[in-house]
């Protein structure tokens, strides 16, 4: 799939990146979503296989939430010892490598005739998925400035895909062919989307800053210490993302349990219900160009907290699942983009590092929220993981009330210290013309 420079840019916007900003075509972008949803949904593979998963490894109910907590545990590390290398070395190498080596990962997982064996390769897959977060800040660096919401919107629209498409193939798969099926599949897309994006990803324009590997991991923390938007958005991808993986971590149980029982591909074709997440992305890219993001982030946050309300009805009602899976997906994306927005506009030239150090909390959120919904399943049932999905969901909506009333404090005390300063200057001017007389 060949791109030419026309196709590929408009006007150029220096970001200080490296790379220049540029107006990306439909193709391209398009690439770039498909890549990173294909990417992400080898985090999720697991989550309808997990009664199965467990048979045949021998893994306890109680404890098989542990597949996808190890999964999420790479995830995170890969964030904080592998995205940041976007802002150190050429991403197009950076992307194309990872993608080799997920591939590898995979047919390891798929090959697994061991818990531990399966566990590790698991690890790695997570490791090595974010790629997911490497296209994200590549496509930022990539857009002008006024654009950039839309951008990180329309790539997180294939990644919520992605995701929640990953659960109705793998069950779709598994059924068919079995579960290694589901690894051995995903190797070979990736490999071919590897293929494509060699070809049509644009190479670093200038060299990147001679910065050492581990300064570059130090200045992601010190950038945690600098910017107080990294931090609240921070702790809200982790509670919102917690509030997700209680859902779509531990919902398979219940589903194959009496009365219910339902098959892998029936379990799976409910991802294709949360896909409407993804109607979110944009949109609420678009809502923070506008300079709506707060409005935003307050809204979704309190459809993630309604949502649990049809969820703890599935036993009585599917539809009630189809109707809280929806809203609570919606919910999440759409603070998912507000968030991506808001901080790689803090610093450009760091968009990698500010992308990686967010979406640790991500990972943390979702391991978090599927070792515990799984452990309160095994003891106290679903109405008990739903209590505790709208308390995380209740734990976020609370944080993001207190920012803005500090921060409608500390834009106050701003207004307040700009007009006495400006106060004082005219005082000042009118005692030098008085002295002047």
């Amino acid at each position: 799939m060949p791109v030419t420079d026309s196709e590929r840019t408009t006007e150029a916007v220096d970001t200080g990146g490296g790379t220049p900003a540029t107006a990306l075509s439909g193709r391209v972008l398009l690439l770039f979503a498909v890549a990173s949803g294909a990417a992400v949904a080898n985090v999720y593979f697991a989550q309808p296989l997990l009664v199965t998963l467990g048979r045949e490894f021998g893994i306890g109910t109680a404890s098989v939430g542990i597949v996808v907590t190890l999964t999420q545990a790479g995830y995170g590390l890969g964030l904080f010892l592998l995205v940041p290398l976007g802002d150190l070395v050429d991403r197009r190498t950076l992307v194309v490598a990872q993608l080799a080596l997920l591939a590898a990962a995979l047919v390891a997982t798929a090959t697994a005739v061991a818990a531990p064996v399966l566990l590790a390769a698991l690890a790695a897959v997570g490791f090595l998925a974010v790629v997911t977060q490497t296209l994200v800040a590549f496509a930022a660096s990539l857009s002008a400035p006024d654009r950039r919401g839309r951008t990180v919107g329309l790539v997180t629209s294939g990644i919520v895909i992605g995701i929640l498409l990953a659960r109705t193939v793998s069950g779709a798969l598994a059924d068919l062919a079995g579960w290694r099926a589901v690894y051995l599949a995903s190797a070979a897309l990736t490999l071919v989307l590897a293929l494509a994006l060699v070809r049509v990803l644009p190479r670093r324009s200038a060299p990147p800053a001679p910065v050492r590997y581990v300064r570059l991991l130090r200045s992601t923390l010190a950038l945690f210490a600098e910017e107080r938007v990294l931090r609240v958005r921070a702790l809200l991808a982790l509670l919102v993302f917690a509030a997700f993986s209680t859902l779509w971590s531990c919902v398979a149980l219940p589903l194959s349990e009496p009365p219910l029982s339902l098959s892998h591909t029936a379990i799976g074709a409910f991802g294709l219900v949360g896909a409407a997440g993804a109607l979110a992305a944009a949109p609420a890219g678009r809502l923070h160009d506008r300079g709506l993001a707060g409005w935003t982030t307050g809204t979704a946050l309190v459809l993630l907290t309604v949502s649990w309300l049809p969820l703890s009805l599935i036993r009585q009602s599917l539809w009630a699942l189809v109707i809280g899976a929806v809203v609570l997906d919606l919910a999440v994306q759409a603070v998912h983009v507000t968030n991506q927005s808001l901080i790689h506009a803090v610093r450009p030239d760091a968009g990698s590092r500010l992308i990686g150090g967010y979406m640790v909390f991500y990972s943390v959120g979702s391991a978090a929220g599927a070792l515990a919904s799984t452990a309160v399943h095994a003891r106290a049932g679903w109405g008990a993981v739903c209590l505790l999905g709208a308390a995380i969901s209740a734990l976020a909506l609370l944080v993001w009330a207190v920012d803005q009333v500090r921060g409608g404090r500390r834009r106050s005390c701003s207004i307040a210290s700009n007009r006495a300063s400006g106060s004082a200057r005219s005082m000042s001017a009118t005692a030098a013309s008085r002295l002047s007389r």
